[in-house]
């Protein structure tokens, strides 16, 4: 996006549905770290990658020993590998140029997140958050496992002998734990139903600092800023909170060992406390004090500028707009159909959405054509005006105006290999050959059976068989909704031909469509 010429005066967020994707019944969504390319993970078990600036798909991942629903995907810093996790309780880990399955193991519970370590371009550890266990990190490569503290009461002294058995079973169930990486990846902070936030060492499994949340709430998501400096936690009262990095982006482990060796109180907790409060500071609250609805899948802008959050409200696609003074900008309402995921892109004002149907609905801003922008003696005419020229006008040379002498040295060399730094990836490394685009993976045509009534048997059955993966989540709310009947479809008729139930569509809105 070309900042320079934004108006500042209508906000750099979006305001309407661009257009829809649709492929099988997609669960979750991530952008690679320029916003090239966005990975869905589908109820079948495949991960697709689309190319986000032509919308098409440009590779999908499918491995043939996963057929449970995805819970999440995740990019590598340079886009090399993707990360996958699935309901069947596998962590997947793949090659996304080659399309290839680097590694797959197998937790003991179901992993609702997992995270790779984002210190690496080809990271083999990530971080898992099963659904009833504490998180864990874990190696792709050699299967082991690390299970974090969610407590103080854990350990006693804040450490946790190392358990690097394959995995450990005979936990007590309890409430799914939020965590996540900070920006280089030498800390987690881990959010647990106590309502604080656990600030741990995972590679010598030690807990630095605790940040108490008020109220005491049960975290369910805790997500860092782009550039590392704030942190978003979600909790159960209906309230999201922004707290301020207060630790160097680089070196904050070693700062906080220094911090552990200067002080010796005699409680541990009020230490670690202590040491919290250095840590992280309360920046703002945000919530609905109508509603007081919950929400879901919150996260920031890609220069951390705004604050987006979804709401959990069955039946209704609300996003919540916020910028970062705590100021409500903007509420998108969507079609009648509950949210699930979404993402904001990391350069554009876009926000991505998941709908419980399976689609991914593109949100985008509405721009205004304004044509004195290009040239400021330029008149716009409410009507068609009678315009006498002077008779010297459009002559080659006017002899009226005297050519100015241009400034620009035609004979210096200009540089059109070299790529300029962009202030928004300010921490990247070409050298590492970071993967921007991949090339189109055209699917092969469909022959149109030549039996009518066969042909609406067949569709018939692929509808019913994607629709089956959503009886789960649909069935909370008494009733299923077929993917395929969507409120968008009813804009263009004529483009619902009949594909099957995995067929790939892109959607434009109404108004591109006249």
């Amino acid at each position: 996006m070309n900042a320079s010429i934004i108006d500042p005066l209508q906000g750099d967020f979006p305001e309407v549905i661009e257009e829809y994707l649709e492929h099988g019944v997609m669960k979750c969504i991530a952008f690679n770290r320029r916003g090239t390319l966005l990975a869905a993970g589908c109820s079948d078990g495949s991960c697709v990658i689309w190319d986000f600036e032509t919308r098409g798909i440009a590779k999908e991942l499918r491995d043939k020993d996963c057929v449970a629903a995805i819970t999440s995907v995740c990019w590598s810093k340079y886009g090399h590998r993707i990360l996958v996790s699935s309901a069947d309780k596998s962590l997947t880990l793949w090659d996304v140029v080659k399309g290839e399955k680097i590694a797959r193991t197998t937790l003991p519970q179901t992993p609702l997140q997992a995270r790779l370590h984002p210190g690496s371009s080809t990271p083999s550890i990530c971080l898992a958050c099963p659904f009833s266990s504490a998180p864990m990190i874990v190696d792709m490569v050699t299967g082991n496992t690390t299970v974090l503290p969610v407590s103080l009461s854990d350990t006693g002294n804040g450490v946790v002998p190392p358990s690097r058995n394959k995995f450990s079973d005979g936990s007590a169930p309890f409430s799914p734990t939020a965590a996540c990486f900070n920006k280089y990846g030498d800390l987690v902070y881990v959010g647990n139903s106590k309502g604080e936030i656990l600030i741990i060492d995972h590679k010598n499994v030690q807990i630095y600092g605790i940040v108490p949340i008020p109220g005491n709430a049960v975290i369910k998501n805790i997500v860092f800023s782009r550039n590392g400096q704030y942190l978003l936690t979600n909790s159960n009262d209906r309230t999201i909170r922004i707290y301020e990095n207060l630790l160097p982006l680089k070196g904050g482990l070693k700062f906080l060992e220094e911090s552990n060796h200067a002080g010796d109180e005699e409680d541990a907790f009020e230490k670690l406390k202590a040491v919290g409060s250095r840590c992280l500071a309360l920046f703002r609250e945000f919530q609905d004090s109508i509603t007081k609805v919950h929400w879901k899948a919150p996260c920031f802008s890609g220069d951390g500028e705004w604050v987006v959050g979804g709401s959990a409200s069955k039946g209704e696609h609300k996003i919540y707009i916020w910028d970062r003074a705590g100021h409500l900008v903007k509420i998108l309402e969507g079609p009648k159909e509950a949210l699930i995921d979404l993402a904001w892109h990391p350069v554009h004002p876009i926000v991505v959405s998941v709908s419980l149907t399976g689609l991914v609905y593109i949100w985008a801003k509405d721009y205004t054509e304004n044509w004195s922008a290009f040239a400021p003696d330029f008149k716009e005419l409410e009507e068609n005006e009678e315009y006498v020229e002077r008779e010297d006008e459009f002559d080659l040379m006017p002899e009226t105006e005297k050519v100015k002498e241009s400034d620009v040295n035609e004979d210096e060399e200009i540089d059109i290999v070299a790529v300029e730094k962009d202030s928004a990836f300010s921490d990247s490394d070409m050298s590492q050959g970071e993967i921007c685009f991949l090339p189109a993976d055209p699917s092969p045509d469909v022959p149109e059976p030549q039996d009518k009534f066969v042909g609406s048997t067949s569709k018939q059955g692929d509808s019913n068989q994607s629709a089956s993966a959503l009886s789960e989540e649909a069935g909370q709310s008494g009733r299923l909704t077929s993917h395929i009947s969507t409120p968008l479809e009813a804009m263009d008729n004529s483009a619902a031909e009949d594909n099957g139930g995995t067929s790939s569509r892109r959607k434009r809105r109404s108004s591109e469509l006249v």
